[in-house]
């Protein structure tokens, strides 16, 4: 079995270079770092990962919690955390909270026990003064779509007022008076946050807020599908539908079709996170772009800059939602 030693020889180069190459480090010029892996190659060299991380005190592997690994949004969250980590040579370990608080707890100390050299954690259960506590401990956490005062420089995430605002704004700005909306559980922060907007955006066109037009409902197809048959049931007036995430539009928009309305004469729908498939539902759903991809990626970046020192990465932690209009909003004469 090759050994480092021999890799530095064939390289020409130092141990401390060879060393600097295994760990990813950015001040090896690209010149060298191709002679010392053709070296590795040519030697068959398989770096002892437990060595290295016991001479380190690096792991070089980060701790991923999210509340699902199913579905098209926390899909393109983890691939933006791992395309970054990956590229910088680092590896990530993934679990779920699946939006429960003792879950989310049990992920967190796996991934502790897993001596992972930082944790991004998406969590939606957890309390910001459990976070902030845990905070304190020798590995250090970053939040992803979630904002915590105290933790400012460790959060990446959206504002989800104003995604909520846009939502609707659209809505009037086509003519649209008798607005509806599908809230998500509001002790998620997001969902609460992006009512908020909703009712902003009422409140500014001064059409008042009808608490029977909102319905509180899971983030997911059959609370959209519950939610609008809890308000037509109701026999509910309304031109226009609101929902706090695409799934919940997508199921709102399935209930209606097997109703016999027609979108977006009957009923008009705008959903929110702009997932895959909602350019593929008919009508194309209308919806505000939340860049999850992009916000795991630059989570991943701020572990890179503060674990690693990988000092070239600019970080946005405030994300800003875009307005994505396709087929499903009608204006109204």
């Amino acid at each position: 079995m090759a050994t480092i030693y021999q890799v530095s020889e064939l390289a020409k180069v130092s141990l401390a270079t060879v060393s600097r190459v295994m760990n990813g480090n950015t001040r090896v010029s690209d010149k060298t770092r191709n002679k010392v892996l053709a070296a590795m190659k040519e030697l068959d060299y398989r770096p002892n990962t437990i060595a290295q991380s016991l001479a380190s005190n690096r792991s070089n592997c980060i701790g991923l919690l999210v509340s699902e690994i199913h579905g098209p949004f926390f899909g393109q969250m983890m691939s933006g955390v791992e395309t970054a980590i990956r590229a910088a040579g680092k590896h990530v370990i993934i679990t779920t909270g699946h939006s429960e608080e003792d879950k989310e707890k049990d992920g967190i100390e796996f991934l502790i026990s897993r001596n992972c050299d930082a944790l991004i954690l998406h969590v939606e259960a957890v309390t910001d003064e459990y976070l902030v506590e845990l905070n304190k401990g020798s590995i250090p956490i970053f939040l992803v779509s979630r904002h915590v005062e105290e933790l400012a420089e460790k959060c990446i995430s959206l504002d989800n007022e104003l995604g909520g605002y846009l939502a609707t704004k659209t809505m009037i700005d086509n003519g649209h008076i008798d607005i509806a909306y599908l809230a998500g559980p509001q002790y998620k922060a997001d969902a609460a946050e992006r009512l908020l907007g909703h009712k902003r955006a009422l409140a500014e066109s001064n059409i008042a807020i009808r608490d029977n037009l909102i319905y509180e409902a899971e983030l997911k197809e059959i609370g959209g599908i519950n939610g609008l048959r809890h308000l037509l049931t109701e026999h509910e007036s309304f031109t226009a539908l609101v929902c706090a995430n695409d799934e919940m539009a997508s199921g709102a928009m399935t209930y209606a079709r097997e109703h016999n309305l027609e979108m977006p004469r009957d009923l008009s729908v705008i959903g929110f996170d702009n997932v895959v498939f909602a350019s593929h539902l008919y009508p194309k759903l209308t919806t505000i772009e939340n860049p999850v991809n992009k916000m795991g990626s630059m989570a991943a970046k701020l572990v890179l800059k503060e674990i690693y020192q990988q000092q070239e990465h600019h970080i946005q932690q405030l994300f800003k939602p875009n307005l994505i209009m396709r087929d499903s909003v009608a204006e109204l004469d």
